[in-house]
């Protein structure tokens, strides 16, 4: 198991529960992250970042992304478990402009 591997019995919480508006296309996922395409699907492979949403295209989330490029294992690692609320991974939804999503996670959620 790496650094940013963690899974339970559910798989990673990646896009769960999924909403649009913090996915991104793997084009902007490379273009943020300055790699290929093909390195940011391996990278959805290897470190769960991403999923294919209804056997559609690679979605990348965008505060998964962010926390792997800072190379915040933990925060990914908590992420990945499901956790939205603690400050460590609320402060990547802020960082990319996600901070109402948290709200409306956590209602649905409740």
């Amino acid at each position: 198991m790496t650094l940013f591997e963690t899974r339970d019995d559910a798989g990673p919480h990646v896009l769960r529960p999924y909403d649009r508006r913090e996915a991104l296309s793997l084009r902007r996922a490379a273009e943020i992250s300055g790699k290929s395409e093909s390195t940011v699907r391996s990278w959805c492979a290897v470190h769960d970042i991403g999923r294919r949403v209804a056997n559609g295209p690679w979605q990348v989330s965008a505060p998964a992304l962010r926390m792997l490029l800072d190379g915040d294992g933990k925060a990914l690692a908590a992420y990945l478990a499901g956790d939205r609320a603690s400050p460590s991974v609320a402060a990547y939804f802020e960082r990319c402009g996600l901070a109402d999503m948290l709200t409306t996670t956590m209602q649905r959620i409740a």
